[in-house]
C-alpha cells in the first residue's frame, strides 16, 4: 500500500467536487459528521452507562470527540514520523493524515444502538428468534443474508450511514473523501466471507485482526469495493470448492490502527474515571491502573480532591497511551502496510498487559455493576418490545407488495407518527434494513417512549 492513494480526498459519488484551498476534504468531513442527525442523538446513546443519572458519566458523542482528539494526536506523531524520518510524506499530507484519523474517529460510533453493545446483543438475538420461526417476511431473506442480521453489527450500520442514508440517500450518504472511509473500516469484510475466509484469515498464528468482526452489510460491499480499489488496500480472494471466487476481503487501512488506537485508548481510561465517579470502583483501583500507563514519577496532591486526582491520572495515562500505540506503529509499520500486522496498536504496545489488567477489572467489577447489568436488562426488553410492535407492520407491507399506500389504517398512523424509513423499500431484504435503520438510530430515552407507545396495544 502506498500513501499517495491511501491519502485520496476524491469523494464518493462526486469525483468533480472541487474542495476549497483553505477548507481541506477532511474538515468538510467533519462538519458533515458533526452536523448531522445521527451524530447529534449519540448524546443520548450509552457508553457503558446506560439511562445515567450521573451527568459526568460519558455518552457516546462525548466518547466520540475524546477519540477524536486522542487520534489527531496520534495521526499528527505517526505523520511526522513518516515525513521527517521516513520522507514518504509532505509537511501537508502531515496534516492529511491527523485529519483523517480524526474524522474517522468522530464517526466511528455514529451507527451503534441504543443501550449500547446490549442493544446490539439484543437486535441480534431477536433476529435469530424470527429466523428460527422462517414466517412471512423472515422466510424471504437467503440464509447469507441473515448472517448480517443475526449478528448485527454497528460498524457496518455506520459504514451505511456514512455512505448511504444521510444526506445524499443511496448516492453516496455524506459523500465523504475516500481516505476518511478507508480509516473508518476498522473490519473491511462483509458478513458472509467474514466466516469463509479460512487460512488466508490467519497471520503466523494469529486471526488477523480486520476479520474480528464485519465492517459493512452485503449491499454496500460494491460500495466499499470501489473505495478500496481506490485506495490502493490490499484484496483477498475467497474462492469456493471449484476455485470459483465467491467473495473478497481487504487489508486494513494503516490509519484505521490509529482511529482504532484512540477508541481503545479513550474508552479504557474514561471508563475507569467513570467508574470511580459511579462508585464501582476504588480511589485506590483507579489510580493504580492509571498510573500504571505512564512512565512520570509519582506525585501527591494533598490539595486536591480524590475526583481531581484520578482525573490528573488520567490525562497522564492517555498521554502515555498516544507514546506507547505511536512507537507501536513505528515498530510495526513494515507488516501495517503490507497488511500483515494482526494486532491492534495497544495489544502490541509496551502497555499491552497494562490495558490487559484494565479489561480485566472492566469486565469484572464495570460491566457486571448491579445497576449496569438491571439497566441492560430492561434495555433489551425496550429493543424487543420495539420491533415485536413493528414486525406486523413490515409483514403487512409485504403483503401489498411494498405499496406504503394500500396499508391498514394503524400501520399507517405508525408509519406517520415514527417517521419510518419505508417509502422506497422494494423487498425483504431492503425492509428489514429500514427496521434496524429505525431501531439502531434511536437514543436510549426515545427507545423507552416508542416501546411504551407501540408496545402496549
Amino acid at each position: 500500500m502506498q500513501w499517495n492513494t491511501l491519502l485520496r480526498t476524491e469523494r464518493l459519488n462526486d469525483p468533480d467536487y472541487r474542495q476549497e484551498k483553505h477548507r481541506p476534504a477532511y474538515m468538510q468531513d467533519m462538519d458533515r459528521i458533526l452536523f448531522s442527525p445521527p451524530f447529534r442523538r449519540l448524546a443520548n446513546k450509552t457508553q457503558v452507562h446506560p439511562l445515567y443519572d450521573n451527568d459526568h458519566v460519558h455518552h457516546r458523542l462525548i466518547h466520540s470527540l475524546e477519540a477524536a482528539t486522542v487520534g489527531h494526536s496520534l495521526g499528527t506523531e505517526v505523520g511526522s514520523w513518516l515525513a521527517d524520518d521516513l520522507k514518504a510524506l509532505t509537511a501537508d499530507q502531515v496534516k492529511v493524515v491527523a485529519g483523517l484519523v480524526q474524522t474517522a474517529c468522530m464517526a466511528h460510533d455514529i451507527g451503534n444502538p441504543p443501550f449500547g453493545h446490549s442493544g446490539e446483543e439484543a437486535i441480534g438475538s431477536w433476529f435469530k428468534e424470527k429466523f428460527a420461526a422462517d414466517r412471512d417476511i423472515m422466510g424471504d431473506i437467503p440464509p447469507a443474508q441473515r448472517v448480517e442480521f443475526n449478528a448485527f453489527e454497528g460498524n457496518a450500520q455506520g459504514f451505511r450511514i456514512l455512505t448511504r442514508t444521510e444526506m445524499y440517500r443511496n448516492r453516496g450518504g455524506m459523500r465523504l473523501a475516500l481516505g476518511s472511509l478507508g480509516a473508518f473500516t476498522k473490519y473491511p469484510v462483509s458478513a458472509p466471507v467474514r466466516l469463509k475466509a479460512g487460512a488466508e484469515g490467519v497471520v503466523e498464528g494469529t486471526p488477523y485482526i480486520g476479520l474480528k468482526k464485519y465492517g459493512f452489510f452485503e449491499n454496500d460491499v460494491p460500495t466499499f469495493a470501489h473505495v478500496a480499489t481506490e485506495l490502493g488496500l490490499r484484496r483477498t480472494d475467497v474462492r469456493d470448492g471449484s476455485g470459483q471466487v465467491i467473495g473478497s476481503w481487504w487489508r486494513r487501512h494503516p490509519l484505521a490502527f490509529l482511529m482504532e488506537a484512540a477508541d481503545d485508548i479513550c474508552y479504557n481510561i474514561m471508563d475507569l474515571e467513570d467508574a470511580f465517579l459511579s462508585e464501582d470502583i476504588s480511589f485506590e483501583v483507579a489510580t493504580r491502573l492509571l498510573g500504571a500507563l505512564t512512565t512520570r514519577s509519582g506525585k501527591e496532591y494533598p490539595e486536591r480532591s480524590r475526583a481531581d486526582i484520578v482525573s490528573i491520572y488520567r490525562a497522564k495515562a492517555i498521554s502515555g497511551a498516544i507514546a506507547a500505540c505511536v512507537d507501536a506503529f513505528r515498530e510495526n509499520y513494515a507488516a501495517i502496510m503490507d497488511g500483515t500486522f494482526p494486532r491492534s496498536l495497544v495489544e502490541a504496545s509496551r502497555l499491552g498487559v497494562e490495558f490487559q489488567d484494565i479489561r480485566q477489572v472492566s469486565r469484572t467489577e464495570i460491566f457486571n455493576a448491579a445497576r449496569k447489568t438491571e439497566l441492560e436488562v430492561y434495555g433489551r426488553n425496550v429493543v424487543y418490545r420495539i420491533l415485536d410492535g413493528l414486525l406486523p407492520l413490515f409483514n403487512e407491507l409485504r403483503a401489498v407488495e411494498w405499496d406504503c399506500t394500500r396499508l391498514s389504517a394503524y400501520h399507517a398512523q405508525l408509519v406517520r407518527a415514527l417517521r419510518l424509513p419505508v417509502a422506497h423499500v422494494t423487498n425483504a431484504y431492503d425492509a428489514l434494513h429500514a427496521l434496524t435503520d429505525f431501531v439502531s438510530g434511536m437514543t436510549d430515552r426515545y427507545a423507552v417512549k416508542v416501546a411504551d407507545m407501540i408496545g402496549r396495544r
